[in-house]
C-alpha cells in the first residue's frame, strides 16, 4: 500500500475525532500487513496531523488528542490482535457447541463457514437464526457428506444460503470459521452432535489479525475454486 493512501485513510478517521468499532479493527488488521517503515510513517503521521488540526483550532485540542490515542493504540497493539480474547475449548461435552453457537448469535455482518460436515441441528438452528437477522453467510463443505443420513447441508441450501462443495476425489477437511472477518474459530472439531457427545476433540477462538487475514484468504481462494 502506498504511504499517500495510509495518510488518506488516517485523515478519514479524524474527520469526527473519533474511530469507531469499523475502524479500530482495519487499523489493527492493517498494522500486521505493514513494513516496520510504513507503520513508523503512519504513527509519526498521525502525530503531524493532530498538531496540524490544533493548530488550525485550538479549541479541539482535547477531542484531537483523545483520537490521537485511540490511534496509536491501534497501531501499538502488541499482539496485532483486534481486541478478542483467545480461547480454547474442549469436548466431548457442550463447551464447542456452545461457543460456535455464540458466536453465532454475536455475528454483526457475515459468518464464512468451512468445514467437513453438519449434521449437528443445534448448530444449524444457530446458522439460519443468524441468517434470518441478516447476516451474510457463506458455507464451504465437502460433498461426500452431504447425502450422509442427518446432514443438514441440503437443508441449509434449500433455506437459501450459499453452500459450495468440494467435488473432487480429494476432502475439503477443515473446520473452521471466520465472523464479522476478523475473529477466527478453527481446530479438529467436527460441526455434529457425536463431536460434543463422545469425541475428544478442540477448537481455537481467537483475533490475531495475522493469523485471521490468513484464514479469510484461504477461504476466499476455496470459494472460487469451488464456484
Amino acid at each position: 500500500m502506498k504511504l499517500k493512501e495510509l495518510e488518506n485513510q488516517l485523515r478519514e478517521t479524524l474527520d469526527d475525532f473519533k474511530l469507531s468499532t469499523d475502524e479500530k479493527v482495519e487499523l489493527r488488521a492493517l498494522r500486521s500487513s505493514l513494513s516496520g517503515d510504513e507503520r513508523r510513517f503512519l504513527r509519526n503521521k498521525s502525530f503531524d496531523l493532530a498538531r496540524e488540526r490544533i493548530n488550525e483550532n485550538a479549541s479541539q485540542t482535547f477531542k484531537v488528542l483523545k483520537w490521537l490515542e485511540e490511534v496509536v493504540k491501534a497501531l501499538d497493539a502488541s499482539s496485532g490482535a483486534n481486541g478478542i480474547e483467545s480461547s480454547s475449548h474442549f469436548s466431548p461435552g457442550d463447551e464447542c457447541r456452545r461457543k460456535i453457537i455464540d458466536l453465532c448469535h454475536r455475528a454483526k455482518k457475515s459468518i464464512d463457514i468451512c468445514v467437513f460436515t453438519i449434521s449437528d441441528d443445534t448448530l444449524t438452528e444457530a446458522i439460519l437464526n443468524a441468517h434470518k437477522r441478516g447476516i451474510t453467510i457463506r458455507i464451504i463443505t465437502d460433498n461426500d457428506k452431504k447425502g450422509d443420513m442427518g446432514s443438514d447441508i441440503a437443508e441449509l441450501i434449500s433455506k437459501g444460503l450459499d453452500v459450495r462443495m468440494d467435488h473432487s476425489h480429494n476432502l475439503m477437511h477443515h473446520k473452521f470459521a471466520i465472523f464479522d472477518n476478523f475473529i477466527l474459530l478453527n481446530g479438529s472439531f467436527n460441526w455434529t452432535r457425536s463431536a460434543s457427545t463422545n469425541n475428544q476433540e478442540n477448537i481455537v477462538v481467537s483475533g490475531e489479525a495475522k493469523i485471521v487475514n490468513d484464514f479469510q484468504q484461504q477461504f476466499d481462494r476455496l470459494w472460487i475454486l469451488f464456484r
